[in-house]
């Protein structure tokens, strides 16, 4: 899968001149720009990208992981951003070298994601398909934005990534290895962002679609989730020693789900706080009190508001929710002076682009029994539904984006294929 000898000579070198540009032009950004990607005060501590750094430092120094903790030990965030930025620390000090360091290697990791999306494609397309992804994601500046930022977005993306490749290849070959692999990446995944850790249902799904005997699934089953336990077994162990008690991921789900109960970030409506009266009809006090309790009162919100505007909740819970991971670029710092309007424009394009691609793809799948394509539209469902009870925007979806963008190569050539094919038949009229 990952060797390109099937691949034509001028394809291979453009796809090479691809990935020494984009790594270039992304290092050249994240080294002349440095700080101008910072999000937060490394003073005031105000923003997630400072408080990782910070984390970092206390994680060397202390010897353990704290976040909105002070030097607590916390459970707030899990471990891999402190992991890595520590990581670093440990060889090129706790100072701006450090960042530096991340940043390169989030350029690296970049550019090595055109070199996977671009065998994504191949393997699932061809590789006309395959280059104009990667061209089209190589002109995306959010991924040059996202290199330079201090988030955990494009560990999460480049991971990601890997989890379809390794998808890919256990789904079409069924041995177990493969499952390893890509189980493997779905620990390693969860250390950044936790809500991967059911991904493999998706795999379940498909291997019912497939009729695969429940003997295998039985052992792909116990594999994979023996591959987890283990790779999850050192934060699992921290957090019992340290809290006396199991806690799989983090405490910290409430604020984000009361976050993403309220429409559009708004204060509920006056008759949610006459029929809760413990909130003392301020929108402040919906923020008192524990992670559980936060999480009790985005309950009571969404409760309260499908019970008494079900359509309105209705709309925010589907159709807003995903045009909030989707309709805009992941683009807070501008690249290259680019402003937001422009890259809104090219994002916009290749999201219709790749709606369009989704949408045959579907058709495909149905139609054919495509597991591949359907494995891909369930991927990008499964990544875009679970952040539905929870906040939904921009940030959160970027790590998607490539898989709309495989869908935009896809569709551009089905569409050039299509034209090309017509004027063969054009042509072979006239000549009769």
């Amino acid at each position: 899968m990952f060797k390109l000898n099937r691949v034509s000579r001028p394809i291979r070198s453009i796809l090479f001149v691809i990935i020494i540009l984009v790594f270039s032009i992304s290092t050249a950004s994240v080294l002349l720009y440095g700080d101008h990607f910072l999000l937060g005060s490394y003073e005031k501590l105000n923003n997630d990208d400072v408080k990782y750094v910070n984390s970092a430092k206390i994680l060397l120094n202390k010897h353990t992981i704290a976040y909105n903790s002070g030097e607590e030990p916390s459970t707030f965030i899990m471990p891999g951003m402190p992991v890595v930025l520590a990581g670093l620390m440990l060889i090129f000090g706790q100072g701006d070298g450090a960042v530096v360091a991340f940043r390169v290697l989030q350029v690296a990791l970049q550019a090595f994601s055109i070199y996977l999306i671009f065998i994504v494609a191949n393997q699932l397309f061809n590789s006309r398909a395959a280059i104009i992804a990667s061209i089209a994601t190589a002109l995306y500046l959010p991924d040059y934005f996202s290199s330079g930022v201090i988030l955990s977005e494009t560990m999460f993306r480049t991971l990601f990534i890997l989890l379809i490749c390794f998808s890919l290849l256990a789904l079409r070959s069924q041995q177990t290895k493969y499952y390893v692999i890509a189980a493997v990446f779905v620990g390693l995944a969860c250390y950044f962002k936790p809500h991967t850790v059911l991904f493999p249902a998706v795999w379940f799904f498909l291997w019912l679609v497939q009729r695969v005997s429940w003997k295998t699934i039985v052992k792909h089953t116990a594999v994979i989730s023996l591959t987890m336990i283990l790779l999850l077994s050192p934060w699992w162990v921290r957090n019992y020693i340290t809290f006396d008690k199991f806690i799989p991921f983090t405490q910290s789900a409430g604020n984000p789900m009361l976050l993403g109960a309220l429409i559009h970030y708004g204060a509920p409506s006056k008759a949610f706080f006459d029929a809760h009266p413990e909130y003392e009809g301020s929108s402040d006090n919906l923020f008192v009190g524990s992670d559980a309790a936060l999480a009790e009162t985005a309950q009571k919100i969404v409760i309260f508001g499908f019970q008494h505007q079900p359509l309105k909740y209705l709309k925010w819970y589907t159709v807003d929710k995903v045009f909030g991971l989707y309709e805009v670029p992941y683009y807070w710092k501008t690249v290259f002076g680019v402003n937001i309007w422009i890259t809104g424009i090219y994002h916009v394009v290749f999201m219709l682009l790749g709606a369009a691609g989704l949408l045959i793809m579907l058709m495909q799948a149905l139609r054919q029994k495509k597991i591949p394509y359907l494995f891909l539209l369930l991927a990008l469902a499964y990544f875009t539904v679970i952040y539905v009870p929870f906040v939904a925007f921009n940030r959160y979806g970027y790590p998607n984006v490539f898989l709309i963008f495989l869908a935009a190569g896809f569709f551009i050539d089905w569409a050039v294929a299509r034209y090309q094919s017509r004027r063969v038949k054009a042509s072979a009229t006239v000549n009769l």
